[in-house]
């Protein structure tokens, strides 16, 4: 059973991204301030939860959460400043949307940057660990998830209606059929590798 917080003496957010290791898209970024006694059975780390529960726990969180913000870098940023800082970007932006500004940050993963010098706590698969980083998880993953889908109908070539940008067998060939658009991340090595001709 996941733990609802770190703490509880100080407002507390978890934050989570969804989206660092695709092809094409922006990452996006949550923050949840969960009520102490929240709970959910379904509610785990976004990735082992599925679709339909995904957006049902959406709902529920967002009916329920103290705060919660989404934010997202586009691929266009991340080429220039790179994924992993458009991921903590993210974080930021969203952190910035909430109502109340949290005295703790729980970051799923091990890298972040001081914002607004609010202490922080990275925690390895903490999305599995607290239920506000798991919520974070959830609400970037439907976010994204939906931003992707819509995007789909101007690029149904690349199919991201079902691989949501990341680099399935259709989305690599379609990019060696079709190439990169606008939405693709061109600092990724995505294209194949062209061979020498001796």
């Amino acid at each position: 059973m996941l733990q609802t917080a770190f703490q509880y003496k100080i407002l507390e957010a978890g934050c989570d991204e969804a989206g660092r290791g695709c092809y094409a898209g922006p990452v996006f970024a949550a923050a949840v301030v969960l009520p102490k006694k929240f709970y959910h059975p379904k509610l785990n780390d976004s990735k082992q939860v599925k679709e339909k529960d995904r957006n049902e726990l959406r709902k529920i969180i967002e009916a329920e959460a103290i705060d919660f913000a989404v934010a997202k870098v586009e691929a266009e940023e991340i080429d220039k400043i790179n994924i992993l800082k458009a991921s903590i970007k993210a974080m930021h932006l969203a952190i910035a949307q909430l109502s109340r500004e949290p005295k703790l940050l729980l970051i799923d993963g091990n890298r972040f940057i001081t914002y607004k010098k609010i202490e922080h706590k990275c925690i390895i698969k903490g999305d599995g660990i607290f239920a506000n980083i798991a919520a974070a998880s959830i609400l970037a993953k439907t976010y994204r998830d939906e931003y992707m889908k819509n995007l789909h109908d101007a690029f149904p070539q690349y199919d991201w209606l079902n691989n949501k940008g990341y680099g399935t067998l259709k989305h690599r060939n379609a990019i060696e059929s079709f190439g990169l658009c606008e939405h693709h991340r061109k600092s990724f090595r995505i294209l194949p590798q062209q061979l020498d001709l001796f």
